[in-house]
């Protein structure tokens, strides 16, 4: 009964009603929007990094990946493919060579990371050969081939079929070097990846360090996200000798912006409530005056202070969750629109670059920001409602209905 009640007092005044329910509306569509589109922002770049170089997981020696060494590679690499080969949820796995070094050509040279894959294994973990925009990825089987960054390409001034010189520490700590003729120019979301990251073939590269078997890193990806803490947990139980981590921990800056993110967005979408607030509570205060009669007549009669405040707080809450949760399903149903085709920033992708993102992005809110915001949305009510509540609540019966 009160329900059906409170209802219809929120209609008493219909153009005052539609007026607050509209703003009520806009604004939750406009934060539930704009929480998608920076949450999607982050999480697209966060799947680039993951696609690029960093893959679910990923194995190394205990001390290399503090100091990088070319004799700290994995120790025991049979046993090590053994153990990725029996676990089921591993879907692929890529063995790579990994040494710091210098690329130089006819023109320039830079600091390098370079890379010594096996191709077809490096095709399921990363996405480089998707970015190929000049040659192929190692389609040719010929020896020494090489495919570098598109910002680094325009740093050496080289093209397709130029050669250019690594120069690297081998393991009897030597300098060494060999020739290599570029093959593939590829371009990621990261300029900085681009500039400082090649790939050659593994065959070519352990003859120049002096060794058969040299594996710094194993990059692996499961079967499904949600098992990347199962099956780095169960890796790490069965290699004692090697250092096993996720993508957090690999990348733990990425988790920690993706927290304080999230907290940030919750915040934002509390200042909007916060706005709303004053408009739902002057909306309520107004709504008291004109019936301060009727809520006399009532408390004459018999009625309980107590009821007639849980009305007023209903009133409230249902006015606020009726455009709330309209603005809440336009808000869902445009980041559903735009999570599927996503929304084409190629205009400012040069910027965009410099900090890793990718020029599309797709929108995106998980769950819990759903949870959160209904949450707050409760309060705000209450807390609008208090106010006009109380002043409904001391009214003195006589007084309302002789005054008024």
């Amino acid at each position: 009964m009160i329900f059906q009640i409170a209802w219809k007092n929120i209609w008493r005044n219909k153009k005052r009603s539609l007026i607050l329910l509209f703003a009520i509306c806009l604004g939750i569509w406009g934060g539930i929007f704009t929480n998608g589109v920076f949450i999607g922002m982050w999480e697209t770049t966060i799947e680039a990094v993951i696609n690029r170089e960093l893959s679910h997981i990923q194995i190394h020696h205990p001390d290399f990946r503090n100091e990088k060494l070319v004799n700290q590679f994995i120790p025991n690499i049979r046993l090590v493919r053994e153990k990725i080969r029996s676990n089921q949820f591993v879907k692929n796995f890529s063995e790579r060579t990994i040494l710091e070094g210098m690329i130089s050509s006819p023109v320039s040279s830079s600091a390098i990371k370079i890379l010594g894959i096996e191709p077809n294994d490096e095709k399921q973990i990363t996405s480089i050969y998707n970015g190929i925009v000049e040659g192929s990825y190692f389609e040719e089987d010929k020896a020494n081939q090489i495919v570098i960054g598109e910002k680094l390409a325009d740093k050496l001034k080289v093209k397709l079929n130029s050669k250019v010189v690594l120069s690297f520490q081998s393991l009897d700590n030597n300098l060494t070097s060999g020739a290599f003729r570029v093959v593939g120019i590829f371009k990621s979301e990261s300029l900085m990846f681009d500039a400082s990251t090649c790939f050659v073939k593994r065959e070519d590269l352990l003859p120049l360090l002096g060794a058969g078997d040299v594996i710094h890193e194993v990059a692996i990806r499961v079967t499904d996200i949600n098992l990347i803490d199962s099956v780095r947990n169960q890796l790490r139980r069965e290699m004692k000798d090697c250092v096993v981590e996720d993508w957090e921990e690999l990348a733990p800056e990425f988790a920690m912006t993706r927290g304080i993110l999230y907290l940030e967005l919750n915040i934002f979408m509390g200042i909007i409530l916060f706005a709303l607030l004053f408009g739902i509570s002057n909306t309520m205060m107004m709504s008291v005056f004109e019936r301060i009669r009727e809520f006399g007549v009532l408390l004459a009669i018999g009625m309980k202070r107590i009821k007639l405040f849980s009305l007023i707080i209903l009133e409230s809450i249902m006015l606020l969750f009726t455009g709330g949760l309209i603005g809440a399903f336009l808000g869902w149903i445009t980041i559903e629109l735009l999570s599927n085709r996503g929304i084409d920033l190629s205009i400012v992708e040069a910027g965009l670059t410099t900090y890793g993102m990718p020029p599309i992005l797709y929108p995106q809110l998980p769950f819990h920001m759903f949870v959160s915001l209904f949450l707050m949305m409760f309060i705000t009510a209450m807390l609008a409602a208090v106010s006009p509540a109380v002043k409904a609540v001391r009214l003195k019966p006589a007084e309302a209905i002789r005054s008024f």
